[in-house]
């Protein structure tokens, strides 16, 4: 652990202790895409002792611009058996568990129980809500990600007691159906990073966590913001 973490530990914010930290953490991937791949990644990479990865999808030849986790020789296969191969490679040591299927009303509460945190890399407003009403019941925080195009947001939501995904988005009487849009490959990885970033935040303590704020990027002009969000 000195030689592998000592990167991260050489930081006062984390140090040691939170390395240890990182190593007991438990993290839920909601949709192992283009954002949950980063996140996926980096999570892993850190130290993360055990990651949670749900998506019932498989790897399609789109995916390869965006999804870096996946392979060509990989097309058609499940999505998360593919992410904990690669993850495994790249960290032996942080335990892997898989949920090829989408997260539900019925399957939501028992899934998200069995962790300290969720990120979210889905692609849809229903998942969102309800990753959004379990955490706020179970009283974990939820690190929300979304993009379309050049451009992304991040928030940290149901974080000692701050505003909600319900807050920022209330929910309308009719959820819009999901459509596919355009996005350029290196958003997902911008926005993942993050993401990330806050889940580390979160667990080791450290830093300020993006909590009743929205981070707004857009990377084809290069602007950025932070705005309030209250409840």
């Amino acid at each position: 652990m000195n030689e592998r973490y000592s990167r991260q530990t050489m930081l006062p914010e984390i140090g040691t202790s939170g390395q240890e930290r990182l190593r007991k953490a438990r993290v839920l991937i909601v949709g192992v895409g283009g954002l949950g791949t980063p996140v996926a990644l980096y999570l892993t990479a850190a130290g993360v002792g055990c990651l949670g990865l749900i998506d019932d999808d498989t790897v399609s030849e789109s995916n390869l611009q965006r999804q870096v986790l996946y392979t060509e020789a990989e097309v058609g296969l499940p999505k998360v058996e593919c992410a904990r191969r690669r993850l495994s490679a790249l960290n032996s040591t942080t335990c892997i568990t898989t949920y090829p299927t989408r997260l539900t009303a019925e399957n939501a509460g028992s899934i998200i129980a069995g962790y300290d945190l969720v990120v979210d890399g889905c692609d849809n407003a229903a998942t969102r809500y309800l990753i959004d009403e379990v955490c706020a019941r179970q009283g974990k925080p939820y690190v929300y990600g979304a993009i379309a195009a050049f451009e992304g947001q991040v928030s940290v939501f149901n974080y000692q007691q701050g505003p909600r995904y319900s807050d920022l988005y209330p929910r309308p009487q009719k959820l819009p159906q999901p459509q596919p849009g355009g996005v350029i490959g290196p958003i997902p990885g911008v926005i993942g990073c993050i993401q990330a970033t806050e889940a580390i935040k979160i667990i080791t303590g450290c830093g300020k966590v993006l909590t009743g704020k929205l981070y707004l990027a857009d990377l084809l002009s290069l602007q950025h913001e932070i705005i309030e969000i209250y409840p």
